[in-house]
């Protein structure tokens, strides 16, 4: 079965991505998450840019979870440095 709206009838599911403009049956969705699920997609793509998060090459989770930190700090550094 293909994912969908159908597929999770228990799940409290809210549409998040805006439906096509010309979707005959025009499904609403909440903007505020979208554009917060937005920004959370760019910031783990910016994330995936650095090696060594992506391939994972630390083996302990403390270790890892330290560059996680690490890379954030310099993305955000990046993108608030005027």
């Amino acid at each position: 079965m293909l994912p969908g709206k159908a597929s999770v009838p228990g799940v409290n599911a809210e549409a998040v991505i805006p439906s096509k403009r010309n979707r005959k049956v025009f499904i609403p969705h909440n903007q505020a998450l979208y554009k917060d699920q937005n920004r959370i997609e760019r910031c783990v793509n910016h994330l995936k840019h650095c090696r060594r998060f992506a391939t994972r090459y630390d083996r302990s989770i403390i270790h890892f979870a330290g560059f996680l930190y690490f890379a954030a700090a310099m993305i955000w550094i990046a993108c608030n440095v005027d």
